[in-house]
């Protein structure tokens, strides 16, 4: 079967290979691939700054028809319609996986960088990890369902977003529209998404595209002065980081109002954060990192995106085929696309 690889340690190595179509073992599924996002984890081991180990099958954010059940198998049934959560290998006896955080156990292995993905004709899959969906949910609606759920896990379920809270999104790409769409199903009274000048013409256009009123291009107008005069000159209740821009992440502080909440989702790719540590201190902040899903985050977003609660799939911007991997990384890199998907049919 052809599949997009990383093959090697080091910036670049990837290309579409052939490779041995899997056979499910016991208590696995073999699933053939309607479609497959890129994540910015995609791009990070692209440039060599994310955790891997190659060779491996490149995507974590996929979705399609179950097609054959290994021995043991009780639950999901060939022609299944299918989403999975990323946590494979967890080891299931640490103290984390045993309060329930196989997200971040220390062996985890995700597909897509820890072992092979969903950028491929077919994946062999625990049946312990997947979520079956609708029948009538679109390809595109599935293949934005991982993606979603690290927002509503963020969100929601951590940082605890509630009817009527200010939040504001700092970083328009497709985790920070997300975050947005998932906290105005919340019931934020309002949310304000910042963007910079490079944002304006794809990202900041499809945030006022999705009905968002404040939306703010940091090049045009101070972030700060304009939450301020939205909440009386208290601050944003919630925060959410979503750009990983190091010298982003600081101004959070100056966002959020006193005893508020920020929330940790963008990753800086290893780049170095200088904080203004007082002023976090000084102003009681809760700041909540994120890492991944939580099981009860999945069919709660299931259920939010094929309500229509939230539109996830209008982020989706380029489909292409595997073979056309490149021009669509290069895309995303330049900020001409915003989530893509490979369609490995």
């Amino acid at each position: 079967m052809k599949a997009l690889v990383k093959t090697q340690k080091g910036v670049g190595f990837i290309e579409v290979r052939d490779v041995k179509e899997p056979v499910p073992g016991p208590g696995e599924v073999k699933i053939k691939i309607a479609a497959c996002g890129i994540c910015g984890s995609d791009i990070h081991v692209r440039h060599d700054s994310f955790p891997y180990w190659p060779p491996v099958i490149l995507g974590h954010e996929f979705t399609g028809t179950v097609i054959e059940r290994g021995a043991d198998c009780k639950r999901i049934k060939e022609g299944d319609r299918v989403v999975a959560e990323p946590h494979t290998r967890a080891c299931g006896v640490c103290p984390l996986c045993r309060t329930g955080n196989i997200q971040i156990c220390p062996d985890k292995r995700s597909p897509g960088w820890g072992i092979d993905g969903g950028m491929a004709e077919y994946i062999c899959y625990p049946e312990r990890l997947l979520h079956t969906i609708p029948a009538d949910m679109t390809w595109d609606q599935a293949a934005v369902v991982e993606p979603t759920a690290n927002a509503v896990t963020d969100l929601i379920e951590r940082t605890g977003v509630i009817p009527g809270d200010l939040v504001v999104v700092q970083g328009p790409g497709p985790i920070g529209l997300l975050t947005a769409m998932v906290a105005r199903a919340a019931g934020a009274r309002e949310v304000v998404i910042l963007g910079t000048p490079g944002d304006e013409a794809l990202r900041l256009k499809k945030a006022r595209d999705l009905g968002f009123r404040q939306v703010i291009n940091i090049g045009q107008r101070n972030a700060v002065e304009a939450v301020m005069e939205l909440t009386g000159g208290l601050g944003a209740d919630v925060v959410a980081e979503c750009s990983g821009a190091p010298k982003a992440i600081p101004s959070t502080v100056d966002l959020v109002r006193k005893r508020g909440r920020i929330c940790a989702i963008g990753l800086t790719g290893n780049r170095p954060v200088e904080l203004p540590w007082d002023k976090f201190a000084f102003k009681v902040v809760d700041v909540q990192f994120c890492m991944s899903t939580s099981y009860t985050s999945w069919d709660r977003t299931i259920h939010l995106i094929h309500s229509g609660a939230v539109p996830a799939q209008e982020v989706i911007s380029h489909r292409a085929p595997l073979a056309q991997w490149e021009s669509v990384f290069d895309a995303i890199e330049r900020l001409e696309a915003l989530k893509a998907l490979l369609i490995p049919a």
